[in-house]
């Protein structure tokens, strides 16, 4: 059975459902998944899970993204980006000084107010539904943080540019974009948006479609990466032939006689094959996920 993932380019236009369906015709295997949602609008990293990988995808830790942005400052819309309707105008302009001012403050940990726009549910409806029927909701403020935030490019005439940033899983790029535009004392609207680097893999390891259609015909399941990928900032423990056989039984193992141990937390299991996450507590080992091949898979 074919496992692992796919880094996939996503192209505009498309939403992640539509690159998990495209996959799942030329792989011809029903059992695929996406993490990180991207807009429509938004192209880049988007990692397609595939076979039993798709197991891993609810327990990928929550690592930085990093996104290139470009913006326009004077208008905003209802989406907060470049395809809604615009509702505002203003003829504030800021300088380039004054928007690499007001970028610093962003850094570190701040609140957002999630966009309307988008995929959150509050009393049970996702919050786009509920402004495609024309209705405004008052939403709960999020606590996200901001690693890095710079500004790349900057047009003072035109008012547009482009950030390059940091941040932790969650953050709404346009509503940060919108933010700044208010800090300010004008308007902000996300023009652009390209994400560069989320779980483990960089812009420049994806493929397109097309790409790994080619690459799949050639190769096989080669063409797809291990998931053990997603892991790689957990320690490994390597298991003995006999250790792998107790440990898929569901036997916990004594730390000490593992090769890698160093004390209590989680690590990546490997025996054979990448066996998944164990979990280490006063010495003992035991199975945290299980991403090993088994007779349903």
């Amino acid at each position: 059975m074919i496992s692992g993932v796919v880094p996939i380019n996503k192209p505009e236009g498309f939403t992640s459902f539509d690159v998990v369906a495209k996959l799942r015709g030329i792989l011809k295997i029903k059992r695929i998944g996406h993490s990180g949602t991207l807009d429509p609008m938004a192209t880049g990293v988007l990692p397609v899970f595939v076979g039993r990988a798709t197991k891993a995808i609810d327990i990928i830790p929550d690592r930085k993204k990093e996104y290139a942005a470009g913006f326009s400052l004077g208008f905003s819309t209802d989406t907060l980006d470049i395809t809604g309707n615009i509702t505002e105008r203003s003829g504030v302009k800021a300088s380039e000084e004054e928007v690499r001012r007001a970028l610093s403050g962003f850094v570190g940990k701040i609140t957002q107010i999630p966009p309307m726009y988008s995929a959150v549910r509050v009393g049970g409806k996702r919050l786009y539904d509920l402004a495609r029927e024309g209705k405004t909701v008052e939403r709960p403020l999020r606590e996200i943080e901001i690693f890095e935030l710079r500004l790349s490019e900057f047009d003072g005439e035109s008012g547009s540019g482009k950030i390059e940033m940091s941040c932790s899983k969650g953050t709404y790029v346009r509503t940060l974009i919108d933010d700044l535009g208010r800090k300010l004392g004008t308007l902000g609207t996300m023009t652009s948006l390209v994400r560069t680097y989320s779980q483990g893999f960089s812009f420049g390891e994806c493929m397109g479609i097309d790409e790994f259609a080619e690459a799949f015909s050639e190769r096989g399941g080669k063409a797809l990466l291990s998931v053990e990928r997603c892991f790689e900032e957990y320690p490994k423990l390597k298991l003995s032939a006999a250790q792998e056989r107790m440990f898929k039984s569901g036997v916990r193992l004594d730390g000490e006689r593992i090769r890698g141990f160093s004390g209590d937390g989680v690590y990546r299991a490997e025996g054979s094959e990448f066996l998944g996450l164990a979990e280490a507590a006063d010495r003992e080992v035991r199975v945290l996920k299980s991403l090993w091949e088994t007779e349903n898979d």
